[in-house]
């Protein structure tokens, strides 16, 4: 086998930075040491030399010194700097000054960039300077990264704005802070995300005429992406004069990589099938961009070397004017190597070209290895180099033409399976016949020719007008095409993440089925001369001392290779693909129950969202949050992809825990903030059923997602009091409320009859759960008044307090109008959850809620300061986790 030791390095190299990014300490030293176990093996098994195995052990411990290093580099020196600690800095006014080192990107009325820090001081409430800045003898913080959000507070402040560059100076204040960390398991964490950037702190600012800015009078390397991020906005602005807007945002993707117009409804649907990377730069568009290039100077007659000098410089102009992204500057990388391999005669095997492309970006920075978009890229680019070989003899059935592009695509769906599930926890049964038919078409026939329109905008203007409107109308066709695809629904599968383990098989497996399926293939198309082990090799037309070590000619050795792997070959390939078709069932299923059920109190700000999970796997969605809109925004502050908290927050979380089917939503009553998400869950996530308090809201979002749970065959149920469901033969919900009413009629069918409620507090949904024997009581907003009567109901029956109640959701976020001392004097809960927001505007928890439950002996749990509350239900016990804490 050819030895390619670059490519073993950079392997190594990827292991050692990988073991520091997942262990430290002790893991991390026991770690290192079985890496370096297994490499030593393969030395005493005697398959390669010691001073190989000794160069790659040197790249497992280089790169974890590597990787370690530069995370003891990357903190905060603003503390020290300031003279106060993280927790007292935290939300503090200050003065900053800097340079803007990143694109200025506005977002409706917020403007977003990176400073790099030179110096900043603490301000008092009147502004006053309480600290000295940081100066030119104390070197603590300076050169730090800060992440700038600016809100705008009027229209006229867009333009100001608009002139702000990167290399430009700024001095501002504002108020710092640190990023958000995920506040729920497997949430989205803000803060680990800025720290792969080596950016700490967030600085948020009130105003342009807050920010003063100066144009730097000197020249610094800045200046180059400066002048790059000019032209990438004229492009832009070119793309805007030729296509209308929902095409002018789809073609900046497509042609610039610009993505910040990219109409969000529009990314949502590629998103569905896959095909989001067709709206990024990627290795086809380097490689068209250096096929053109060595064309025009091969015609120009240009010498060979010449041509590829000329080339290998003008692709870093390409991969700046085309944003610089992870994957296109792993293509730039691998396709100035290999310019450079050409023009020197040197390192021509594409393996160990990507290896180097993925070391060198790596030593650069070793928080790449993070980012999604450089696995994506060098995983699939890989994966073709190894995999479409394996793949081609298998599909020779197909014609030439053919063959080439579903043998590419096939292999890119298969090894991008375990990253795209992983991250974004879905995978569309259709996406192979989506990319096998819109890639070539938007790659060859629309990216073309909006590039051409694009070229003769400046020189030929009517005509750059035809190609523009003639491409708007193959982009109508496909996003037609793409919406028609997207309404098969049943094609999308929803993935839990998977394990790295999981991820590891899943490849070894794939290897081995195709691998073993093309020795077959080969086996079975061999010369039946070669079956004849003794036959001489002279009858064959082949030399005659061209012999194995033992006598027998290479021909019979391969004839007894190609006779094992035909002896064997279905068995291998029946029990790998058995192995892989178990591991993608033990994938899409979710986690076993074990006999335990789950409830999650999950923190999605003010409101509520409360997921059960029943011992036999069924899902329960109690409320669904939502984002408070407080009055109509102007239409300048309307953001581009603005957020909600059912879109953002919670439909990630379903997916991410592998929720395929919500088999029940508990809608408590109408407010935004405990209805408002669930029209995002409803488009996404398949619902058997809604159940609701039997009234409506004459709402927009309200109706709105009624229409959608209609729409999509949602089993609506009103419940009221003395109903009870039961999931599995361990889970009973007994409903204590509302009572059953009439009222107005309301709404269109089928929902004429169903009574008109603006208020809805009093009528909220509450129920007893039982589960494995265990008593839990979820209430919604519910009032004092609602509260006495369910009380007063059960002692008329004779029943002078209900049964305890080990958790308690405390009603309406903890407000003082809920959570009586009757009402805990009956249910005697144990514990209570308090579902409220950090810093909210309505000062939930109240004090005097607080109070009464320390009096009734309830330990106290709140989202608020917590986290989402986890408890894990077993016969025997209740298990208490909570995501900012530690097990209970």
């Amino acid at each position: 086998m050819k030895e390619r030791p670059l490519l073993s390095f950079t392997v190594c190299w990827v292991a050692g930075s990988a073991a520091a990014c997942l262990c430290s300490g002790s893991g991390l030293l026991l770690t290192w040491a079985g890496l370096i176990f297994l490499l030593v093996s393969l030395m005493v098994w005697g398959t390669v030399s010691w001073k190989y195995i000794a160069v790659l052990c040197l790249s497992i411990s280089l790169a974890t010194g590597y990787w370690e290093w530069n995370e003891a580099r990357n903190i905060s020196g603003i503390p020290e700097a300031l003279g106060g600690t993280i927790a007292e800095l935290n939300e503090s006014s200050v003065e900053a000054r800097g340079t803007i080192v990143s694109v200025v990107e506005r977002d409706g009325d917020r403007v977003d960039f990176i400073m790099k820090l030179s110096h900043m001081n603490l301000l008092a409430e009147d502004d006053e300077k309480v600290s000295d800045p940081m100066d030119e003898q104390d070197k603590r913080g300076q050169g730090e990264l800060i992440a700038v959000q600016i809100k705008l507070l009027a229209e006229q402040e867009i333009a100001i704005a608009g002139k702000w560059r990167r290399g430009d100076e700024v001095l501002l204040s504002g108020v710092l802070e640190e990023p958000a960390v995920a506040r729920n398991f497997g949430g989205f964490d803000y803060r680990a995300y800025l720290h792969t950037k080596k950016i700490q702190w967030l600085l948020k600012g009130q105003g342009a005429e807050n920010v003063r800015v100066t144009v730097p009078d000197s020249w610094s390397p800045l200046m180059i992406f400066r002048l790059n991020d000019s032209a990438r906005m004229v492009l832009g602005a070119e793309l805007d004069q030729l296509f209308q807007e929902r095409h002018s945002g789809y073609m900046k993707g497509l042609i610039i990589g610009m993505q910040d117009d990219l109409d969000p409804d529009t990314f949502k649907q590629f998103s569905q099938l896959g095909l989001t990377h067709i709206l990024a730069i990627s290795g086809m568009h380097v490689a068209v961009y250096v096929g053109v290039l060595l064309f025009l100077f091969r015609h120009l007659r240009l010498t060979k070397e010449t041509a590829l000098t000329l080339t290998f410089i003008l692709v870093p102009v390409y991969v700046l004017l085309s944003g610089a992204g992870p994957s296109i500057v792993r293509a730039g990388l691998m396709s100035m190597i290999a310019l450079l391999a050409a023009r020197v005669g040197m390192l021509k095997d594409g393996l160990n070209i990507l290896a180097a492309s993925a070391l060198v970006m790596l030593i650069w920075n070793p928080y790449m290895l993070l980012s999604v978009s450089f696995q994506l890229s060098f995983l699939v680019t890989l994966g073709l180099m190894v995999y479409v070989p394996l793949m081609n003899p298998l599909l020779s059935i197909l014609p030439r033409w053919l063959k080439g592009a579903v043998s590419v695509t096939l292999v890119a769906q298969l090894v991008s399976f375990p990253l795209t599930i992983y991250y974004f926890n879905q995978f569309s049964l259709l996406s192979f016949v989506a990319n096998l038919v819109f890639v070539p078409f938007i790659t060859f026939v629309v990216l073309p020719l909006g590039t051409l329109a694009l070229l003769l905008g400046r020189l030929w203007e009517d005509a750059a007008k035809v190609l523009a409107h003639v491409t708007e109308l193959l982009n109508n066709f496909t996003f037609y095409a793409v919406e028609w695809i997207n309404e098969f629904t049943g094609g999308v599968l929803i993935w839990g993440s998977p394990s790295l383990l999981w991820i590891g098989v899943y490849y070894v497996l794939l290897y081995g089925v195709l691998n073993v399926a093309k020795l077959r293939k080969e086996a079975r198309s061999a010369p039946q001369y070669m079956e004849d082990e003794t036959r001489p090799l002279a009858e064959v037309g082949l030399p005659v001392n061209n012999y194995g070590e033992h006598g027998r000619s290479v021909n019979a050795q391969f004839a007894f290779g190609a006779s094992m792997v035909g002896r064997w070959s279905g068995v291998i390939i029946l029990l790998s693909a058995v192995g892989l078709g178990l591991l993608l069932y033990k994938g899409y299923q979710s986690d076993g129950q074990a006999g335990r059920g789950t409830i999650s109190y999950l923190d999605i700000g003010q409101g509520d969202s409360i997921l059960i999970t029943t011992p036999s796997g069924a899902h329960i969605l109690v409320d669904g949050g939502g984002t408070l809109n407080f009055g109509q925004k102007e239409e300048w502050r309307v953001r581009r992809s603005p957020f909600e908290v059912g879109a953002k927050v919670l439909v990630p979380l379903l997916k991410k825990r592998g929720i395929h089917r919500l088999d029940a939503i508990i809608l408590t009553h109408g407010d935004q903030d405990h209805a408002g998400g669930l029209q995002a869950v409803l488009e996404e996530i398949p619902v058997s059923a809604l159940l609701f308090n039997g009234t409506l809201v004459d709402r927009e979002f309200y109706m709105g997602m009624l229409r959608t749970a209609l729409e999509r065959d949602v089993q609506l149920y009103a419940v009221h009091q003395g109903m009870t469901l039961s999931p599995d033969d361990k889970t009973e919900l007994s409903f204590l409320w509302p009572e059953g009413r009439d009222g107005k009629a309301a709404g269109t069918p089928p929902l004429v009859g169903i009574p008109l409620l603006e208020e809805q507090n009093h009528d909220s949904v509450a129920f007893r759960l039982e589960m494995n024997g265990r008593n839990f009581l979820f209430t919604g907003d519910m009032d004092l008044e609602a509260e006495e009567e369910i009380v007063q109901l059960a002692r008329q029956k004779g029943i002078s307090a209900g049964p305890a109640i080990d958790v308690l959701k405390v009603a309406h976020h903890g407000s003082k109008t809920s959570t009586g001392e009757a009402w805990l004097e009956f249910w005697q809960p144990a514990a209570a959850v308090i579902s409220a927001g950090v810093n909210n505007l309505y000062g939930h928890p109240k004090a005097e809620v607080l109070e009464r439950l320390q009096e009734n002996y309830a330990a106290i749990f709140r989202t608020d300061q917590q986290g989402e509350i986890q408890t894990r239900v077993r016969p025997d016990r209740i298990e208490v986790r909570y995501k900012l804490g530690s097990k209970r």
